[in-house]
């Protein structure tokens, strides 16, 4: 049987049901409706946040947050999911890439310092907790205070992700979260702004909603709303948010254990947990990834080269100075199965198929 790379969590069919009827028996399907209202709620508890604001997805939550903030000018790390950077060129923000660093895989703070020096007029960072591994937020919050730069980080992969006992989505000026299904978290498809300032939170607000406020039109807005039914989802996830994490956190010290000693893991910060979002390895060179991906696919096992390719080569308008970094991990990593649905026994599985790839190499 074919161990899938990611399964999503399927809600609990009675207890959805039950949202849903809620929803039917107050006629109120979107807008900011009382399922909207609870989920917001009780999210900012559950996260630690306050001034959460629940979007339709996470390309449009970063989207909304450019708009927001104002950045016209941004730098940004090519080693990413594509609507990192799509999103700032879909907003006709001046954009460059920024090299990573080689053993956490995120935006290297030393080098967006390089990129503002040379170029002050860029005004805004935009980085990627990679893999849920948060960047090294105590050098970014400096190098804003410093350049007077906004700070927006891409935080898809976090949810849940503290630094110390702070959650990760309080720092910076704002962060985003994606709700895909394939997610921690998830509402099918959705996401959510967590935002420093409350001001920033009710402009935001009023954006989603063609930009109206009290009756009249306030700006060039848009319809970003999160509707009731996808909250109903939200919710009877989030009765269960805890026993998903856990389940997680167990499959990604299972991995780490079985593998940590034949590849390379990226190196996690040292104040934060792990939500096993994802579980990626990093092989020598690409001989070794071919071989490893060969013996996987023998075992009906997926995997993905995530993220592969860097960026750059996609987005050839975007500048930048020196990637080689970027491009090289994007060619040696990959991910391995991980969600919910996954057995302890179907990650020894993955773990026995990855030694025997790593085995061919030698022999």
């Amino acid at each position: 049987m074919t161990i899938a790379l990611n399964s999503p969590v399927v809600p609990d069919i009675a207890r959805l049901t039950q949202y849903l009827e809620q929803v039917n028996e107050s006629g109120h399907y979107t807008n900011f409706g009382p399922l909207h209202q609870e989920l917001t709620r009780r999210l900012e508890e559950y996260l630690g946040v306050e001034n959460l604001l629940l979007i339709s997805n996470g390309t449009l939550a970063l989207q909304v947050v450019y708009k927001v903030l104002g950045i016209t000018r941004a730098v940004t790390t090519p080693f990413s999911f594509v609507a990192t950077t799509s999103s700032l060129l879909w907003q006709g923000i001046d954009t460059q890439f920024c090299d990573i660093d080689k053993y956490t895989y995120n935006l290297s703070p030393s080098k967006v310092q390089d990129a503002l020096t040379s170029d002050p007029g860029i005004d805004g960072v935009v980085a990627t907790h990679v893999y849920g591994n948060p960047c090294d937020v105590e050098t970014f919050e400096d190098i804003a205070r410093k350049n007077d730069v906004k700070v927006v980080y891409d935080a898809a992969h976090a949810f849940g992700i503290k630094v110390g006992e702070q959650s990760v989505l309080n720092f910076g000026d704002a962060s985003i979260l994606s709700f895909h299904a394939t997610k921690v978290f998830h509402t099918v498809e959705g996401g959510a702004i967590v935002f420093k300032r409350k001001e920033d939170y009710e402009k935001a607000k009023q954006l989603i909603n063609f930009a109206i406020y009290n009756g009249e039109i306030t700006d060039v807005g848009i319809n970003a709303k999160l509707n009731e039914y996808q909250c109903a989802v939200g919710l009877t996830v989030l009765d269960n948010i805890d026993q998903i994490l856990a389940h997680r956190a167990e499959l990604f010290a299972t991995y780490t254990e079985n593998l940590s000693h034949i590849v390379t893991l990226p190196k996690w910060h040292s104040l934060a947990n792990t939500n096993g979002a994802y579980f990626p390895i990093c092989l020598e060179s690409e001989d070794a990834l071919a071989l490893v991906a060969s013996e996987l696919a023998k075992s009906d096992i997926q995997y993905r080269p995530y993220f592969k390719p860097s960026l750059d080569s996609v987005f050839p308008q975007v500048k930048y100075d020196n990637l080689d970094i970027s491009r090289d991990i994007s060619n040696r990593v990959l991910c391995l199965p991980l969600h919910f649905n996954l057995t302890k026994a179907d990650v020894l599985k993955v773990s026995a198929a990855v030694e025997r790839g790593l085995l061919c190499r030698v022999q």
